[in-house]
């Protein structure tokens, strides 16, 4: 190849050597990307017999669909270090790729999921579910969850609190979605971007403890029942009924320590009536575990099973009470507490 008197070759030698065309060579030089060594008389470009490395180099970063600019910096990156080793330009290079590699597989495994529902309704139903599917982005953004959950929360909470309730309340749809699960999902955006309660806003849906309790006593609530939430899941995934115990005492606990009342019966009897007397934001809850759910398993708790689970466990407590000559449900001062995410 490099049989000239000075060792060094053509564009057109080094392009049929490498196997790509003249016109590659050249955008690639041109580019800055593959420094030619020198200029015959006639003009022509002359490559050194390292630039047979670096093109196939340059080959292998395009292959993985790397741009031009992020070529450039890996070589320029692997010039000041003479060869010795990728250095950090090639590993961001490759995360970033990946990165958006990701994020179109997921597109593309979303848009099968949602194709195949689209296939296998009555075809009656396909406008309904064509409209549903169609306002979500693929891959899907659970973007419009957060803002409704954050409208829905006491105002001026602590942005750690915030944080700490959407990432267990905002459910994110799986890698590989069945059919089911992106209805599911499609569903869920159509819910929490519509109308809550006959048109009056995400407000509507909120419970009464929203109004009464501060940011900070808010935050301890919301801390103490994500707590109960935990060990009432752990209760539901063994298959266990509503009962009371450590789930139980640490959701009450939460309503009593914020509002500074004391664990008595009469309080849980009165907190029992306040809690069924909130908004439901069931069909939330039910959708997310739909989105959730293993085919053919038992469901996932999500924090509205968890509420409800521990409400019935309280209900029932409750009626055991009342049945023994205790507590009975009435006008209670100190127990003035209200609804988690039902």
């Amino acid at each position: 190849m490099f049989s000239s008197h000075d060792g060094l070759c053509t564009i057109g030698e080094l392009a049929e050597h490498m196997g790509v065309s003249v016109k590659t060579v050249r955008f690639y030089s041109d580019h800055g990307l593959l420094p030619e060594a020198a200029r015959s008389a006639g003009g022509h470009r002359r490559y050194t017999p390292d630039a047979v490395e670096r093109l196939g180099m340059i080959r292998s970063l395009r292959g993985l669909d790397l741009s031009v600019p992020e070529v450039r910096r890996i070589l320029d990156e692997q010039d000041e270090r003479d060869g010795d080793g990728a250095g950090g330009a090639l590993e961001d290079a490759v995360a970033d790729r990946l990165r958006v590699l990701g994020s179109e597989l997921a597109a593309l495994r979303w848009r099968e999921a949602a194709l195949r529902l689209v296939q296998e309704c009555p075809p009656a139903e396909r406008p309904g579910r064509l409209r549903l599917v169609g306002a979500v982005a693929a891959p899907p953004s659970t973007a419009s969850l957060a803002r409704f959950w954050r409208a829905w929360l006491p105002p001026r909470m602590p942005a750690r609190s915030v944080t700490a309730f959407l990432e267990a309340a905002v459910t994110h749809p799986p890698d590989d979605p069945r059919p089911a699960q992106v209805l599911a999902f499609a569903r869920l955006h159509a819910f929490v971007t519509g109308p809550c309660d006959a048109g009056t806003g995400a407000g509507a849906c909120q419970p009464r403890a929203h109004g009464v309790a501060g940011a900070r006593a808010s935050a301890v609530l919301y801390a103490g029942l994500a707590e109960a939430y935990d060990l009432a899941g752990a209760e539901m995934r063994r298959g266990a009924g509503p009962s009371p115990g450590e789930a139980l005492d640490g959701f009450v606990h939460a309503y009593a320590s914020t509002y500074g009342a004391r664990d008595t019966p009469a309080f849980r009897c009165v907190l029992a009536g306040r809690l069924a007397g909130d908004p439901r934001l069931d069909r939330y809850w039910d959708l997310t575990a739909e989105v959730i759910s293993a085919p053919g398993g038992r469901p996932e708790p999500t924090p509205g099973s968890a509420h409800d689970w521990l409400l019935a466990a309280l209900d029932a407590q409750v009626e055991m009470t009342a049945g023994h000559g205790g507590a009975r449900r009435g006008p209670v001062g100190e127990a003035s507490a209200s609804v988690g995410p039902a």
